[in-house]
């Protein structure tokens, strides 16, 4: 290992620094107040084991998930560059044991036993990290007198479920302890301006960001607003239709911003029962309401120091909108349940529909919000009224198709061309993506001739939901079953109406295929012979 390690770091710092936020909060909370400090504990321990696994990757040059054997070499080998002396113990499949005899906190673990959490949390955090779970039991601790320490960290919870310990997971990306995350860290230390671990991420190239295809002059001017707004923390709104591509504005934005390298959540309002809106956003507490059996940490707390973006702010229910707009005028929140305030260092991107001066007059959409969230609009125009970048998406979804599907670039005929640009795109760059990707995955050869748009025939305004009258309901029904007969014309055309190898294809048993095709009224006779039949573009199924 080299002498090199951590060369960056600062140790003493680090720890003195460490000892006294810990010493403080005990001072202020009271000894009262032990899950408090546990969290406080816990919660820098995850923010610290990010920290030492990412030097120690630089240092290194190692990319990739470890294996216990490495895994074990970096625990040890972190602990002791921070002043302790521990060395690996036998171990088993599924766990590792490590032993020390000096404790990095010297003499002031004694007085604060319970940072032997700092200990379990690094270890833990850096586990769950590579193996999505861990468990950490400390047999023995120089903090209670046993004159030294054994920790045992199981990455398998079928062997760990017989143990009592601290356990920790992998969730979404997020680490999660029992009473924090390393996405809701305290952030004391960097609005101060002290840095105890001297780590500094790659930034991102430009080929890092999510791309974005404009040609169209109003694409373009969005370009330019993102370029002048992303470097400041300026709330932004996005609006456009469904489909624009708002998610990707706001990733962009993020990527951007002087937060590239922190959490970016992203939600969709509209999504959330309107029941759990306030406890998902801020979280609760513990014994808030029935069922609330452990600490929740809401999005806000995922996101602390890098951007939330609220997709379908128009979605949010009137309660939602006062907290939400106390968040944003204040920096702080607390937890559905709790009286503790919480501070919120988080960069709020926002996306409506452009309906959103409707719903304010409706009075379903608070007007003082709407004033606070509209810093900075930035407004995506609908595909049909951008023609110009048409050709470009095209070939750029083609391109990411041919990577995904690992097959050679496929380009449109003339024809295909002309119904891309003949047709409305209601629902726009999503609608494009779907559509381009059907088409891909059912075409032969390096020219895609056909594109299966979802009715035949229709003009600009042509679409699968044929009756104003349908429910939505009905409707998803009806695109269902029209793209299931699609799939099975397709798939008998190319097996010759050999329903065995159709079964083998779509994964399923020939009495399944049989069952749909007679669903469909399909029949498979007409597709046995040598000559290709022509398949209908989801006209009526059949």
């Amino acid at each position: 290992m080299p002498d090199k390690l951590f060369s960056h770091l600062n140790p003493i710092l680090f720890l003195q620094t460490f000892v006294a936020q810990s010493i403080e909060v005990s001072a202020m909370m009271g000894r009262d107040k032990g899950d408090d400090r546990l969290n406080h504990i816990e919660q820098l321990g995850l923010t610290a084991s990010d920290c030492f696994e990412t030097a120690y990757r630089q240092e290194l040059a190692q990319d990739g998930p470890l294996d216990h054997d490495k895994y074990a070499d970096m625990i040890v080998e972190i602990k002791n560059k921070i002043g302790g002396n521990f060395s690996r113990a036998s171990s088993e499949p599924g766990m590792v044991r490590v032993v020390n005899r000096r404790c990095p906190f010297g003499e002031a673990v004694m007085q604060a036993p319970e940072l032997c959490k700092m200990t379990s949390s690094v270890f833990g955090g850096i586990a769950a990290r590579n193996f999505g779970y861990a468990k950490v039991i400390l047999d023995k601790r120089i903090a209670v007198g046993d004159g030294m320490c054994e920790a045992r960290i199981y990455t398998d919870p079928k062997k760990a479920a017989t143990f009592e310990g601290d356990e920790y997971h992998r969730e979404q990306g997020v680490i999660r302890g029992q009473k924090a995350s390393v996405k809701a860290q305290i952030t004391r230390e960097r609005r101060s301006g002290k840095v105890w671990c001297g780590v500094s991420p790659r930034k991102p190239e430009d080929t890092d960001k999510p791309p974005v295809v404009a040609k169209s002059p109003a694409m373009l001017s969005a370009l330019e607003i993102i370029k002048v707004v992303a470097p400041t923390t300026a709330t932004v709104l996005i609006t456009g239709e469904t489909g624009v591509g708002k998610e990707v504005i706001a990733r962009r934005i993020h990527a951007m911003s002087e937060r590239w390298n922190r959490n970016f959540v992203a939600v969709n309002c509209g999504a959330i029962p309107e029941n759990l809106v306030e406890t998902t956003l801020f979280g609760h507490e513990r014994g808030a309401f029935t069922g609330a059996y452990e600490v929740h940490h809401g999005l806000f707390e995922q996101a602390e120091g890098g951007s939330l973006f609220l997709d379908e702010i128009d979605s949010l229910p009137l309660a939602a909108q006062v907290r939400l707009l106390r968040v944003l005028q204040g920096g702080e929140f607390e937890r559905v349940g709790g009286k503790q305030r919480l501070s919120a260092d988080v960069r709020v991107i926002a996306a409506a529909s452009t309906r959103l001066d409707k719903f304010i007059a409706e009075g379903s959409f608070r007007k003082d919000l709407y004033y606070r969230i509209n810093v900075v609009p930035i407004l995506l125009p609908p595909l049909r009224e951008r023609r110009e970048d048409l050709l470009p998406l095209v070939n750029h979804i083609l391109g990411q198709l041919s990577t995904k599907y690992k097959k050679v670039i496929k380009a449109l005929s003339e024809a295909a061309m002309a119904r891309v640009t003949q047709y409305d795109w209601p629902g726009n760059v999503r609608e494009l993506e779907n559509v381009l990707e059907r088409s891909f995955l059912f075409s032969s050869g390096p020219v895609m001739s056909e594109l299966l748009l979802p009715q035949a025939g229709g003009g600009a305004s042509a679409s699968v939901y044929q009756s104003v009258d349908l429910s939505l309901k009905e409707a998803k029904q009806q695109a269902g079953e029209q793209i299931e007969a699609l799939i099975l014309k397709e798939a008998l055309t190319r097996f010759c109406g050999n329903v065995s190898e159709v079964a083998r294809s779509l994964g399923l048993t020939p009495r399944a295929i049989h069952q749909k095709i007679n669903l469909h009224s399909i029949d498979p006779n007409e597709y046995r012979s040598h000559a290709r039949p022509k398949v209908a573009h989801m006209d009526k199924g059949k």
